[in-house]
C-alpha cells in the first residue's frame, strides 16, 4: 500500500528564511507548499524587521531577516472594506481589524518580530500572509528560534 507522506498543513511550521525559500509550490492548490514532500501551507518565522511599507487602511508589508534569508510579511489592513470579508460577521470583523491594526503599530524598523501565518506567493515571489505578531522581548528569542527549528528540522521536516 501507497502511504502518503505527514501532513503540515494545519500546522505552523517553524521555519528559517532559507528552508522558507526552498519550498516548492503544489502544482493543483496554490495555496499549499512542499517542504521536502510534505505538504505545508502555514509558518511561523522570526526575525528583525529591515523594511516597513505601510498603506493606511490596506496594507503593510514589511521584512524579516533572520540571517539565513529577508522574508516578505504582507499584514492585510482592509478588512472592513474588502469584498474578500464581506460574509464574515461584523463583529468577527471589526475584532480582527482592531487586531491588525494593533499589529501594524507594534512592527517598527529593528524590532525582532516572531509572525505565524500562510504562506502565499505574489508575482512568482514567496510571502507570508500575516495571522498574528508578537514583538519578542526575549534577548536569546532569535538563538532559541533558530535551534528550535534546526531540531524540527532533523525530527520532523528533513529526517
Amino acid at each position: 500500500m501507497d502511504q502518503q507522506p505527514p501532513s503540515l498543513l494545519h500546522i505552523h511550521v517553524k521555519l528559517l528564511g532559507f528552508s522558507l525559500h526552498s519550498i516548492t509550490p503544489w502544482p493543483n492548490n496554490p495555496s499549499i507548499f512542499y517542504l521536502n514532500g510534505k505538504r505545508i501551507s502555514r509558518v511561523e518565522i522570526l526575525g528583525v524587521v529591515t523594511s516597513r511599507d505601510y498603506k493606511p487602511k490596506k496594507f503593510l508589508r514589511f521584512t524579516l531577516d533572520d540571517g539565513t534569508h529577508s522574508i516578505t510579511c504582507i499584514l492585510w489592513l482592509n478588512h472592513l472594506t474588502s469584498p474578500f470579508f464581506a460574509s464574515r460577521q461584523p463583529a468577527t470583523l471589526r475584532v480582527i481589524s482592531d487586531l491588525a491594526k494593533c499589529f501594524a503599530d507594534d512592527i517598527q524598523f529593528g524590532k525582532v518580530a516572531r509572525v505565524r501565518g500562510r504562506v502565499s506567493s505574489y508575482r512568482g515571489d514567496l510571502q507570508v500572509t500575516v495571522s498574528d505578531v508578537v514583538i519578542e522581548r526575549d534577548p536569546d528569542a532569535e538563538t532559541l528560534h533558530r535551534l528550535d527549528c534546526i531540531s524540527l528540522g532533523r525530527r520532523c521536516y528533513f529526517g
